[in-house]
């Protein structure tokens, strides 16, 4: 299926070339932000969040307010139709004969493409589950342009919930598309990266190893990114308690990085680094967030001007087979066509990457 919109909802969606471009045009607008001002006069910007978010939101809805732009949504379902019992689809098609644009977090994977299939506008996808995070992940890139200034060459630590963390499944598949970069994940054995993941870096050339251990993997770093056990991931509190406190970043650690590390997080943090490190002027996590409406403006900006068509699904639905994954979105929205990539015995789900091995 082809949609008449540009989307995000995948950045591997888009050409290398096109991730460039973004990039910078957000720097341009960070070295000059008032010559952009009223470039979204008269356009809506629709923010549809069913989860909490704080530098997501406000990231986003300040980009759309700099550029001379208004915004409509909500940020709690509980005020909206949702609580009726609305299905994400009437959702999306209401608030997109309204708006220009849509943004949305989701808690459920898979859930931005869903939406993006009937949508009267671009649709942007600002976090579905544990799945995908695309804005978070240009951010990252933005961040590292400006301050690592390359995307190639670097070996880059990723630290925590690595198996629920759709910001390192995000930042792994996009920068293992530039070369020469090697991957140090740092998990537990319960919290390791998707396989699905690893096989993305493999397949272009990427390298990887994994550990358990945060003080043997640190001095080899030029990028540390730290995450959040995410307790809202896990199904109940005793698995959470278990893996909450086992990586920790503290200023004695940070002994261990060479001079030029930086130190990267999404945010929210709980207690994964300890408050002395925001002293430490390789901590970038604060800088990173305010990259965030950066890159959030130039994408505002590049989803308003393409007239760009988005392929949403290409492969097949079969009969009989549905995605064995939980947590995706066609077990939540069960209208929405069951649509699988791939030939012979493995097919994967075209919303959330679940593979499935037929018999």
């Amino acid at each position: 299926m082809i949609s008449e919109f540009p989307h995000l909802i995948d950045l591997n969606d888009h050409p290398v070339s096109w991730w460039n471009g973004l990039l910078d045009l957000g720097e341009k607008i960070l070295q000059n932000p008032a010559l952009y001002a009223g470039s979204c006069k008269g356009k809506i910007m629709g923010t549809l969040f069913y989860e909490p978010s704080t530098r997501t939101q406000m990231s986003f809805q300040t980009a759309m307010l700099r550029l001379g732009g208004t915004v409509i949504g909500f940020d709690n379902p509980a005020t909206s139709s949702v609580a009726k019992g609305e299905n994400l689809k009437d959702t999306t098609k209401i608030v997109s004969g309204y708006a220009d644009v849509v943004v949305m977090r989701h808690p459920i994977m898979g859930s931005a493409k869903a939406a993006a299939l009937t949508a009267d506008c671009p649709v942007i996808n600002a976090g579905d589950g544990g799945h995908l995070h695309p804005t978070q992940t240009l951010t990252d890139l933005l961040t590292l342009k400006c301050e690592k200034k390359r995307l190639s060459g670097l070996t880059i630590g990723l630290c925590g919930d690595l198996y629920n963390g759709r910001t390192v499944h995000s930042l792994c598949k996009a920068m293992s598309c530039y070369p020469d970069n090697h991957f140090i994940m740092i998990s537990t054995k319960e919290l390791r990266m998707p396989s699905y993941i690893k096989d993305i870096v493999r397949a272009h050339g990427g390298t990887y190893e994994e550990t358990e251990s945060l003080e043997d993997a640190i001095p080899k770093l030029d990028v540390l990114y730290m995450t959040r056990i995410q307790r809202e991931r896990f199904a109940s509190e005793e698995e959470y308690f278990a893996q909450k406190d086992t990586y920790i970043l503290t200023t004695k650690k940070m002994q261990l990085a060479k001079p030029d590390m930086i130190v990267l997080h999404p945010l929210p943090r709980v207690d994964e680094i300890e408050v002395p490190v925001d002293d430490d002027p390789r901590a970038m996590y604060f800088k990173q967030a305010k990259y965030g409406m950066y890159i959030r403006m130039a994408l505002i900006l590049t989803m308003l001007q393409s007239k760009a068509k988005t392929e949403l699904l290409a492969g097949e639905v079969h009969k009989g087979v549905s995605c064995p994954n939980p947590k995706c979105i066609t077990h939540a929205e069960p209208y929405l066509p069951k649509s699988f990539a791939g030939k012979g015995t493995t097919l994967v789900c075209e919303y959330c990457d679940e593979r499935i091995l037929l018999k």
